[in-house]
């Protein structure tokens, strides 16, 4: 054990995860690349959680938070703050939300907690419905609603949880359904659910489940949901914090490829805006966000720095077309992908879209999650120069795969070849 490993087990706590038998301490990165305190070069397919969204040390953000940094830091909400004013605008209309307003936070967990308490207060109700396998954060109420026992470390919460079909595709009772059949089952079965409850508050849902694996259900299915909830008067959260900002190339928002009926009451965001910079936020309907009868505040939410920061990682984004990118080059890795596993039997799934893939692994022959192979993968993929992630329900064996979105397609191949490499050695 090294001398920091051995530093941080005395101070920080049990529970607070590191990847690798040998832990990682990342000192420096630039384009898609990062370097350990061994000097050791990674390409990096994690983005610090989904977070490094368009390139460590981008130019345009170093130099927007220096500058930034050179005038003033930080004064609070209290005060008229013409960076979060403009970051707010631009969100505002990217949102597609009618009358958005925005407001700030410093994380997604944040974000979600927010998106909570202005829906129980707006409907009056403490019940929520969630989506099987999700993860919305780690705060009291956010564990709440998490439906990954992985992710939730305890059962006592504020609100009342309810969790709906159909955020997992390939698991579950109706897996063997085709598309159609499976959002009309998953739709029966929120309709009956509904009749055994008081009026819930929301629906929140990631349009593909993070923590969860990158599972995700058939396009439609939320629109479908949305008829439901309508008719009850019961609000959409579209939680999108790894999902907005183009990660999944088809779409700017993940909730776009259910759109049928409409944008979402509110929206949840978060990682990738900041490019690293601590930034989350709501965006609602200006009758929902305004329901509050309380006076707040955000001390650090769209603090100077931060907000320089993402109004600079956005227009970077919007500029090249990032979005684009992460169609084409995502498109190719991803079948790339499909093509290394297609041989081993303990693949069980490729699945994703952008920029945003999964490897579900399991045990040969079987269903049964295979966590051990999972972590050797991600130590094999590690030796060979490449960072991942993992995550998955019931028990941690998918490989999360989400680089930058400015990855190039000769970094997808290279990438792809370590993957696959470390998928062969751990058979």
């Amino acid at each position: 054990m090294n001398d920091l490993h051995a530093r941080h087990r005395r101070v920080l706590p049990d529970w607070l995860a590191l990847y690798y038998d040998q832990p990682l301490e990342i000192t420096h990165g630039e384009g898609r690349h990062v370097w350990d305190a061994q000097g050791n070069k990674y390409l990096d397919f994690f983005g610090g959680i989904l977070t490094t969204m368009t390139a460590h040390a981008l130019p345009e953000v170093t130099k927007a938070v220096s500058e930034q940094a050179g005038r003033i830091i930080h004064s609070s909400t209290l005060y008229l703050n013409r960076p979060m004013v403009e970051l707010a605008e631009r969100i505002a209309h990217l949102s597609a939300v009618p009358d958005a307003r925005v407001f700030f936070t410093t994380s997604g967990t944040e974000a979600n907690d927010t998106a909570l308490l202005l829906a129980t207060a707006y409907r009056r109700s403490n019940t929520i419905l969630a989506m099987r396998n999700s993860y919305h954060g780690r705060s009291f109420s956010a564990v709440g609603i998490t439906g990954n026992r992985g992710w939730s470390p305890t059962s006592l919460s504020p609100l009342q949880t309810l969790y709906v079909h159909g955020g997992v595709r390939t698991r579950g009772p109706y897996a063997s359904l085709d598309d159609s059949a499976f959002i009309a089952a998953c739709v029966d079965d929120l309709k009956d659910l509904l009749g055994h409850t008081r009026p819930p508050a929301a629906l929140i849902a990631e349009p593909v489940q993070g923590v969860g694996g990158f599972t995700s259900p058939p396009d439609g299915l939320y629109a479908a949901f949305r008829e439901v909830l309508n008719a009850y008067g019961i609000l959409w959260i579209a939680d999108e914090v790894q999902t907005g900002w183009g990660r999944t190339g088809d779409h700017f928002w993940g909730w776009q490829a259910h759109d049928r009926n409409g944008p979402p009451d509110i929206v949840t965001f978060a990682k990738g805006i900041g490019n690293g910079m601590s930034i989350g936020g709501v965006v609602a309907r200006s009758e929902i966000m305004n329901c509050l009868d309380a006076n707040s505040i955000s001390t650090f939410g769209g603090t100077q720095v931060t907000m320089a920061a993402g109004l600079a990682n956005l227009s970077h984004l919007l500029e090249h077309d990032l979005q684009g990118n992460a169609r084409r080059v995502g498109g190719l890795l991803i079948e790339r992908l499909r093509a290394a596993a297609a041989q081993d039997p303990g693949v069980r799934e490729v699945r994703g879209r952008g920029l945003m893939i999964g490897i579900e692994l399991t045990r040969p022959g079987t269903d049964e999650a295979d966590p051990d192979r999972a972590a050797a993968v991600l130590e094999a993929a590690r030796a060979g120069g490449l960072l991942i992630g993992k995550g998955g329900g019931h028990s941690t064996s998918a490989l999360r795969v989400a680089p930058p979105l400015s990855l190039t397609v000769a970094e997808a191949e290279e990438g792809a070849a370590i993957l696959e490499s470390a998928l062969r050695s751990t058979q």
